[in-house]
């Protein structure tokens, strides 16, 4: 597989009763959204590191193919200077590397108030992670980083690293009218969107609407970007984000919809495979 396509979180309750079947229990939500999308980000990691049990655990729930993204822990990115903390995001690599090939790239989302002042901290914490994975993905917030300048000398020490930057676009909130339901995600960082590539995969959060007229437009550049990353032998990893999470996976199955007829070659989602069940089918 080049494309993977899932959402921020598996264990969310308010998928039960259309995501999830009716009555689905807290402890099978993993094994059911591996299913049906073929990756997450399993922000949980931002919070907490996972026990070593637990990662087996997440290993064995899922199927072959499946990839986990998972998110730095806060208290390495989001503590000020990266590199007193280089020994603990050693330590978190190590950890989740029990999951074998389940193991996606592991992103790292520095905070606002990182600067390209920092970009030697930012360099030598790199170069010395590089050395211990080679699927990493760096995001930035902090709206120097895509002045031209800086952007270039980010971008080039991505490139030589092997390290993707991760693209964050938020349009779908920000360019729509204003709305209550989307106010909290309002706080995320208004950054402007730079599809570029600097190793062989990607990954892209799509921050979406929660009315979807708002995210054709913004899905449809995003079908032709993907169809040409593709053609470049560029492994995807798309992420659907939303203010009112009920949508999320919808709003990722319309998306591979949008692929599919469009002729972009995709693998087929798994969730497809459970439509032929008549239970399913009343579900859905």
């Amino acid at each position: 597989m080049n494309f993977y396509l899932g959402c921020a979180v598996w264990s969310y309750k308010g998928w039960v009763g259309n995501f999830y079947p009716p009555k689905s229990q807290s402890k099978d939500f993993l094994h059911l959204y591996s299913q049906r999308l073929t990756t997450v980000e399993g922000n949980t990691t931002f919070y907490a590191v996972p026990e070593e049990k637990t990662i087996a655990r997440w290993a064995m729930e899922t199927p072959p193919g499946f990839k986990f993204c998972l998110k730095m822990p806060r208290e390495i990115t989001h503590n000020g200077l990266l590199m007193p903390s280089l020994q603990s995001a050693v330590a978190f690599l190590d950890r989740i590397s029990k999951l074998g090939d389940r193991a996606g790239p592991v992103f790292l989302q520095l905070p606002p108030s990182y600067s390209p002042e920092y970009i030697e901290d930012l360099t030598d914490f790199l170069k010395a992670l590089a050395k211990e994975t080679k699927a990493l993905a760096l995001e930035v917030r902090h709206l120097d980083w895509f002045n031209e300048v800086y952007t270039s000398r980010l971008n080039n020490l991505l490139e030589q690293l092997g390290i993707a930057r991760v693209l964050l676009d938020t349009r779908p909130i920000y360019d729509s009218p204003d709305d209550p339901q989307i106010a909290s995600e309002r706080r995320k960082p208004k950054v402007p969107l730079h599809p570029c590539i600097t190793t062989n995969f990607t990954l892209v959060r799509f921050i979406s609407h929660p009315q979807p007229e708002y995210n054709q437009i913004f899905l449809k550049e995003w079908v032709e970007q993907i169809d040409s990353w593709l053609q470049q032998r560029t492994e995807i990893y798309f992420f659907v984000h939303c203010p009112v999470e009920e949508r999320s996976p919808f709003t990722a199955r319309s998306f591979q919809q949008m692929l599919q007829r469009q002729g972009v070659k995709v693998p087929a989602l798994p969730w497809e495979d459970l439509e032929s069940s008549p239970v399913q089918l009343r579900l859905f």
